[in-house]
């Protein structure tokens, strides 16, 4: 092509999941009920987490983070869709895409990280309990979550770098409801070899990588379980299936989008839903609302709350009778 032929586009127009008036509705009413659920899910759990001394742990540690990524996973694009479908107003600016394209990778990145680090806690805590503390201490738990937001930033930034190093052509249509390399390289005057190639590389195999490495550690865990433990070998094996669930959700259309990163975009359209919005609601429910402790320290949170709001009360109730008693001079009569 041409380079007098070629353009840069100031802005880009996001198709969204259909251009149907009556499935944007119903897009809108779950899709902002996913969102209200996800954000109030994962902030209870943080405040729960903070507040309960009893939850000052690794693995809770773990978790809380988890939340925090889960919510800016699902308020990088969800918020700006929703409103799309209100106004009609579709239009996102190069900046704001390639943001969208940061923020994206930055927060998947830093989760897949997050996830392995939550497995291999689990792995030590379970295959090696003597050893626990010792391995597992505040200072390595704090490295591991550092290290997870270090290698979401360098991953982001290599796809940022690389988008930006673009030359978009005429078409400006982006066929989805979030800028993502797969659709915007779509719009670029370049080989679809190169975009493949580079999509595979730094996402796709990355991804399918840390996968297997998971699915290898829940099958150890529940090998563990079974020779030492009987009794507790169906419950464990729940949790773990219930774990691995919303792993394979997260970690599936990733590893579909990445390794065919030419594949069909109404699927990729549909995959993209589950790791950005219905993942981040399924993770408190999956790994922290079915915690016994969790949920106990949440009934203590409550009883707390409604303790303060009784006293709050019933000490202005006092403060306002005592005002309405009538000035006496000091005499009793």
């Amino acid at each position: 092509m041409d380079v007098a032929n070629k353009s840069t586009l100031s802005e880009f127009i996001l198709l969204g999941l259909s251009s149907s008036w009556e499935l944007q509705m119903f897009f809108f009413v779950v899709f902002s009920l996913f969102y209200v659920v996800t954000m109030v899910g994962n902030s209870l759990i943080v405040i729960t987490v903070i507040a309960d001394s009893h939850l000052h742990s690794p693995m809770y540690f773990l978790l809380t983070n988890l939340s925090i990524i889960d919510m800016s996973l699902a308020s990088f694009a969800t918020p700006k869709m929703i409103t799309d479908y209100l106004t009609g107003h579709n239009i996102i600016s190069f900046d704001g895409c390639i943001t969208q394209i940061f923020f994206l990778h930055l927060f998947t990145g830093t989760e897949i990280i997050l996830l392995m680090a939550m497995s291999f806690d689990r792995y030590i805590a379970i295959c090696k309990p003597l050893r626990y503390a010792s391995i597992i201490s505040p200072q390595v738990c704090t490295a591991l979550v550092v290290a997870s937001w270090v290698v979401g930033v360098m991953h982001s930034m290599s796809q940022v770098i690389f988008a930006l190093t673009l030359t978009f052509c005429a078409s400006n249509k982006v066929d989805s409801f979030f800028c993502d390399l797969p659709v915007v390289f779509q719009l670029a005057c370049i080989e679809t070899n190169v975009l493949g190639l580079f999509m595979i590389s730094t996402s796709g195999i990355i991804a399918l990588s840390c996968f297997v490495l998971l699915f290898n550690s829940y099958v150890i865990v529940l090998l563990t379980i079974k020779q030492h433990s009987s009794g507790g070998s169906s419950k464990a094996l729940s949790t773990c299936t219930a774990h691995f669930i919303v792993v394979f959700m997260f970690f599936g259309p990733c590893i579909f989008i990445y390794m065919w990163p030419l594949s069909d975009f109404l699927i990729d359209k549909v995959l993209s839903v589950f790791y950005t919005i219905f993942t981040p609601v399924l993770n408190p429910i999956i790994y922290t609302l079915r915690n016994q402790e969790v949920k106990t320290a949440m009934g203590k949170l409550k009883n707390r709350f409604l303790k303060s709001n009784k006293e709050y009360i019933i000490e202005a109730l006092g403060a306002s009778e005592c005002r309405s008693i009538p000035e006496t001079g000091g005499k009793i009569r």
